[in-house]
């Protein structure tokens, strides 16, 4: 074998060599990608305003599957769950009634447990408006509400009332597109 002929094996196998790096750092990239995906994050595409104006239609929004490991839901986490009614779609609310809990809505504010003051939430910017209730909310599940209530279609309006604690998915933790903001 000559000199040329060496070089041209060497050109092949140096080729083949970089394929085949290329091929094992994308399947480890899709390894991760996917043990990230089903394990510790959750990503949606927020689908309408009924979140608005924490999080606005269109937002990418990444919740943390191991947010409730070692602690509970509270009352305003915003949480990425299985829709009750429909468990093939993800939904975002933010949790407005606790496990145990009677809530009702009088003239668009929420009273829990027939407290005569109403719930403080700063989140909200536009009045809401209705009543609701009262309703107690079973163990180990909550009520879920938007954050534009006037059109969230929210816990009130399901067939499946309540979001149990098994169908959350995660807790919202960062809206990523088209601006990272900490929720």
């Amino acid at each position: 074998m000559d000199h040329s002929e060496k070089e041209k094996k060497q050109k092949k196998n140096s080729w083949k060599s970089e394929i085949l790096e290329w091929i094992i750092v994308i399947e480890v990239a899709v390894v991760v990608a996917v043990i990230l995906n089903l394990f510790i994050i959750v990503n949606a595409v927020i689908p309408t305003a009924s979140m608005e104006p924490t999080v606005m239609t269109g937002d990418r929004v990444f919740g943390n599957r191991l947010a409730y490991l070692s602690e509970d839901p509270q009352r305003g986490d915003i949480v990425m769950f299985k829709f009750p009614d429909d468990e093939s779609q993800l939904f975002i609310k933010r949790i407005i009634g606790m496990p145990g809990e009677t809530l009702e809505m009088k003239d668009g504010k929420i009273y829990i447990n027939g407290s005569d003051t109403a719930l403080d939430e700063p989140y909200l910017t536009v009045v809401p408006v209705g009543d609701y209730g009262p309703v107690t909310i079973p163990e180990d599940a909550y009520f879920m509400m938007g954050d534009n209530r006037n059109i969230s279609a929210d816990s009130r309006y399901w067939v499946n009332t309540f979001v149990y604690r098994e169908k959350i998915e995660g807790k919202a933790a960062l809206k990523y597109y088209p601006n990272i903001k900490k929720l």
